[in-house]
Order: structure tokens, then C-alpha cells, then sequence
């Protein structure tokens, strides 16, 4: 028996559990763009450094990266829907914790309540994609994740005033927000939510490979992240490396000998899945940092404060909402092949016309490079997320959800590291901080101004490329429509 239309009928089904993964969604981007705003008066507030402050950032991308897989094998083995429910509380927890920060800890405490809040937002992340695909009868799981993504989107725009305006009272509501939101999430997706896939049982956890995966990508993430903003010996990101390595090599060791792998590469077989996942790797190295520096670019040579740098930002999340549900239905169609790697192609064409902004430009070309930024992205992230969803059996979908949500993340968090060098490369340090953190411009002086426009330029020239890469890897996939390809 179909599981999905048993109980209720399959259609309220499919959007109750869209209902229940877009609140997640909802809040986690909120909280994300308002964070942005708020990290100002965070830091007066404080007393935190701005190594402190980053960290706030690089600390919840670290987590999230590092431990999305384990939770993605732990769906396959637990289900979705009890993992999904404790994403939300932990995310709640998470959050009433940050609103607790005290100063005498100069935002260290912080940090590590946000490192919790990422836990959370690990559990949602990795399970919602999973959820929504078990959800959606087949041939209509393309709508259902392109419908979850405007919820992203919603939040994304919403994420700068909502921030502005609560950090106007206190920083502290831009957390405390997250807990009625959660608090409703958590009873809403208890009382509705169900597993409509019968797992397998007797499944073991893979604790060698769990620990030598996430100790690995964490050393290699966290040794990029200082190489980039160095604020520590050297030699200690040496050897974080050198840990990343011999980890990761005996992580490989121990997936090939247990039977039940945390990460199953033979997922990597299917040419289906393979492209698509290293696709949506790319693309997240091409885009990570594209919010970032536009963020530094509104507030440094366009001279507009924190807030309104996050509504100038509006361009790239409106397009991505229009376009990201009506792709994910055309993928249904007509498969993920032509419209993820015509997303790719419209995103490296923008990336190619930021590289030639400067701040004499006028917003609205600025705009218009923004929107076919974010609408690049909406026609690429909905139909490759099906790609990799439907390549896969339904037992294995939790895995698969985490596998992507991990090659995003890594990426995201790589691209800072090589953008911002490049930009910091060409001007002052203190100056970079001070736009961000403080806007109002890059104090007139015609180098320093000129010198950041290089420096941005080189980091959208080098995110064009490798989304060029990424559009020919996106093209070498299998064609057809996912739901002709799905594993029984």
C-alpha cells in the first residue's frame, strides 16, 4: 500500500508536511539574514572583537556542514519525522540561549549557543528535503521542494527588516523571535507529521566513520576559515590541516569496510545523483560569498547603513521566489538537465556584469544584475534538488539530503575564504571592518575605494568560472525527468 495515501488523502498529506518544513524554513532564513543586521549592535554590546563576531557566522556553517551527513544516516535509520521535531526544538533552544549572551564573555558564549542553534538548523535542513520527497506523490516532488523554497526566500526578505526593527528595541528579539516560532513548529509538526516510507530495521550506526567524517571536514573547514581571517599561530593551522587529512584518508578506510556506511558513496554510482551533487557543490562555492560582499559593497562604496544594505538586497530574493517554484514544477516535466545548468549559465552571466559595477553605478543595473542573480539560482536549486532527491531509494533519502546539504555548506564556507582574501588583499583590514560592521562608506578616500572594487571584481570574476564549471558538470548528467529515473 502507498503509504502517502493512507490516513488522509495523498494531496492534504503532501501539504500538511509542506506546511509543517515550511515554518522550519521560514524561521532558519529569518534568523539568518536578520542575525546579519544585528551583528553591529551585537558586537557594542558585547564588547566582542570582530573575530569574535565572525565566528558567529563561520561557527554556525562549520557545524552545519560538518554534521548534516551523520544526521542525513540517522534519518535513514530513526525517520524523518522524530528527528525533524527535535531539530526544532534544539533550533528553539539554540535561540533562547543566544538571547542570554552576556557580556563579561565578549560574544565567546554566543558563539557556542550558536553552534547549537546549528545542530538544530542541521536537523531541519537535512530531514525538510526528505520529508517533502516522501510527501509528494511522484512526478510532483519538484513542486513541493520549489513551494518549500519560497518560504526560504520569504524569510530572506523579510530576515533585514524584521532584524532591523527588533535590534531598533534589542538584539536580543532578533533570537528570542525563533522560540514562539519553534514552539508552534514543534507541537505542528508532531500532531502532523508521519513516516509515509517504511525504513529497514536492524540498521547500525557507523561510529568510526561518523567520528573520523565530521572530526576531518571540521579540521579542514576550520583551518580554511583561520587561514583566511588569521587570528592564531600559524603552525596550529598547519596541523589542523594535517588532522583534516589523515582523518578524512581513514574515513574512506572505514566506509569501505562497514557494510552500513554514515555515508554511502556507492550513492556516488548513480551518474544521476553524482552530477547533480557535485553541481550544487560548485554552486555554492560560486555563490556563498556573493551576498556577503554585495552587503560590503551597499555599505562601503554605495555608503548605505547595515539596514538598508539588507533591503537593497530585495532583487536577488524576489526573483529567486518567483522563479524557484515554477522550475521545480517544470522539472517534474521535464527533468532537472536543461533548467539547472540554463540556471547556472544566467547566474555566471550576472556574476560577469557585478564584476563590472563600481560605485558610480546606478542601483537599478545593480538590481537587474541581482534579480538574474537570484533567478539563476531559484531555476538551478529546485530542479537539482530534485535531480538528487529522486536519484535515489526512498530508505536512503535521508543520507542523500545530507550529502547535499553538506557539499552546499563546504562550499559556502570555502567561498568566504577565498573571497574576502582577495578583497583584503587590496585595501586595509581595518577598513574592511569598519564598512561592514559600521557602513557609512569607505571614508572618501579615492585608492582605498578604488582598490576595493578590484579586489570585489576578482572574487565575482573567480565565483563566474567556477558556475561555468559547474553549468558543464550540470550538462553531462543523464537527461529525463526525474520521476522516470526514481529507485523504486
Amino acid at each position: 500500500m502507498d503509504t502517502k495515501t493512507s490516513g488522509n488523502t495523498g494531496i492534504s498529506y503532501e501539504w500538511i508536511a509542506l506546511s509543517v518544513t515550511t515554518i522550519g524554513a521560514l524561521m532558519a532564513a529569518i534568523d539568518g539574514s536578520a542575525v546579519l543586521i544585528a551583528l553591529p549592535t551585537i558586537m557594542a554590546t558585547l564588547q566582542a572583537s570582530f573575530i569574535t563576531v565572525m565566528w558567529v557566522l563561520l561557527g554556525y556553517m562549520l557545524i552545519l556542514a560538518a554534521v548534516v551527513p551523520v544526521v542525513g544516516r540517522l534519518a535513514d535509520m530513526l525517520g524523518r519525522k522524530n528527528l525533524y521535531n527535535l531539530g526544532f526544538v534544539v533550533f528553539t533552544v539554540g535561540s533562547l540561549l543566544c538571547a542570554l549572551a552576556q557580556p563579561q564573555y565578549h560574544g565567546l558564549d554566543l558563539v557556542v549557543y550558536r553552534m547549537v542553534q546549528a545542530v538544530g538548523g542541521a536537523l531541519l535542513i537535512t530531514n525538510s528535503a526528505a520529508i517533502v520527497t516522501d510527501a509528494f506523490r511522484r512526478g510532483n516532488v519538484g513542486l513541493g521542494l520549489g513551494v518549500n523554497g519560497i518560504a526560504f526566500s520569504a524569510g530572506f526578505l523579510l530576515g533585514p527588516v524584521v532584524g532591523g526593527v527588533l535590534t531598533a528595541i534589542s538584539w536580543r528579539l532578533v533570537f528570542l523571535i525563533n522560540v514562539p516560532i519553534g514552539i508552534v513548529g514543534t507541537i505542528w509538526g508532531i500532531l502532523q507529521l508521519r513516516e509515509p516510507v517504511t525504513l529497514p530495521t536492524g540498521q547500525h550506526f557507523d561510529w568510526a566513520g561518523s567520528l573520523t567524517f565530521t572530526l576531518g571536514l571540521g579540521a579542514l573547514l576550520l583551518g580554511v576559515s583561520l587561514y583566511a581571517f588569521p587570528v592564531i599561530a600559524m603552525w596550529v593551522v598547519y596541523v589542523l590541516f594535517v588532522v583534516a587529512a589523515v582523518s578524512l584518508a581513514l574515513f574512506v578506510v572505514a566506509e569501505r569496510r562497514d557494510p552500513e556506511p554514515m555515508l554511502n558513496l556507492h550513492l556516488f554510482e548513480n551518474r544521476s545523483f553524482a552530477f547533480a551533487s557535485a553541481a550544487n557543490g560548485l554552486n555554492g562555492l560560486a555563490r556563498g560569498a556573493v551576498l556577503f560582499v554585495l552587503i560590503f559593497f551597499l555599505q562601503g562604496p554605495y555608503g548605505y547603513g547595515p539596514l538598508m544594505a539588507g533591503i537593497l538586497l530585495a532583487p536577488f530574493g524576489l526573483a529567486f521566489l518567483v522563479v524557484g517554484p515554477i522550475s521545480g514544477h517544470l522539472s517534474d516535466r521535464y527533468g532537472a538537465r536543461y533548467l539547472a545548468t540554463a540556471g547556472l549559465l544566467v547566474s555566471a552571466g550576472a556574476l560577469l556584469g557585478l564584476a563590472t559595477v563600481v560605485s558610480t553605478t546606478p542601483y537599478s543595473v545593480l538590481a537587474v544584475y541581482m534579480a538574474l542573480m537570484g533567478g539563476g539560482s531559484g531555476l538551478f536549486a529546485s530542479p537539482n534538488m530534485n535531480a538528487i532527491m529522486s536519484a535515489v531509494k526512498p530508505s536512503e533519502r535521508g543520507s542523500a539530503s545530507g550529502i547535499r546539504t553538506m557539499l552546499m555548506n563546504t562550499g559556502q564556507m570555502l567561498s568566504i575564504a577565498i573571497a574576502f582574501p582577495l578583497i583584503l588583499s587590496h585595501i586595509p583590514e581595518v577598513v574592511m571592518f569598519d564598512v561592514f560592521l559600521y557602513g557609512g562608506g569607505l571614508g572618501g578616500t579615492p585608492q582605498v575605494l578604488a582598490a576595493f572594487e578590484l579586489g570585489m571584481h576578482e572574487a565575482f570574476l573567480v565565483a563566474a568560472v567556477v558556475t561555468v564549471f559547474a553549468a558543464i558538470i550540470s550538462f553531462s548528467r543523464p537527461s529525463g525527468a526525474p520521476r522516470d529515473s526514481v529507485a523504486a
